[in-house]
């Protein structure tokens, strides 16, 4: 049986891509909505690649011994004695993060890759931005509010009650921020997007909530002392994970 362990890897590969992508939103963990057609492809090659990998191996060893099939199936269990490419027994142990993708998945980035990433935000330059539509409360995305409450020089969140959703981070002194990860192509390229949330507790963190609340200006624009930003918030209300956790940068 060794001899079929690279159409084993190749079929679990493929099924562990096309469970996240195809029978699941799974892969929004991962990537941006527009890349599920290419998982999709991906997934359906490599379990194609792995019934012509078991096929060729196959018709291989029936043609090495066609009046002896079951000296091929007892080859293994005599030490030292391989027919073609088997390799090592613990090669076998390659199939176990396959295996682990297909029936573990991980989950989303949370808290922890949000603080690692919190001192490589990038600066940006200070100018106006476009009127915010008409109506309160108004729901914005975390980078959305975030970049008008650090470099809009029109204040347009002033008088504004705003309601944004993203999971608990906290700090060590008990400060509690509203946070969302921000992708422009996969989980790899991930950023910060987060603000202060003051007058309610924290929850716990990493739970998922909505925050309804009005910007508290604090520092110059451009500043460090303008980031993260504050919003007092008047209501927080637990949510579930959205299926994409993921805001686009």
């Amino acid at each position: 049986m060794r001899r079929y362990g690279p159409a084993v890897l190749l079929a679990l590969v493929g099924a562990a891509i096309l469970r996240v992508s195809l029978f699941s939103d799974l892969y929004l963990r991962y990537v941006q909505v527009g890349l599920r057609p290419y998982l999709v492809v991906s997934g359906v090659v490599l379990a194609l690649l792995a019934v012509v990998a078991a096929v060729l191996v196959r018709t291989a060893g029936e043609q090495e011994d066609p009046e002896h099939p079951e000296h091929l199936e007892n080859s293994d269990s005599h030490p030292g004695h391989t027919h073609g490419p088997a390799g090592p027994r613990v090669a076998w142990f390659l199939t176990l993060p396959a295996l682990a993708l297909l029936l573990f998945p991980p989950p989303a980035l949370g808290s922890y890759s949000a603080e690692r990433e919190a001192d490589r935000r990038a600066a940006r330059g200070i100018g106006t931005f476009p009127a915010l539509p008409a109506g309160n409360p108004l729901d914005l995305t975390l980078g959305d509010f975030g970049s008008r409450a650090v470099y809009d020089s029109g204040r347009s969140l002033t008088g504004r009650t705003v309601r944004l959703t993203g999971f608990v981070t906290r700090d060590a002194d008990g400060t509690w921020y509203i946070t969302r990860l921000l992708v422009s192509c996969c989980a790899a390229d991930a950023t910060t997007a987060k603000a202060e949330v003051r007058g309610t507790g924290a929850p716990p963190v990493d739970t998922w909530v909505t925050v309804t609340g009005t910007w508290h200006p604090e520092g110059e624009l451009g500043s460090d002392a303008a980031w993260p930003p504050v919003l007092d918030a008047t209501s927080v209300r637990r949510v579930r994970q959205p299926d994409n956790p993921y805001e686009k940068r």
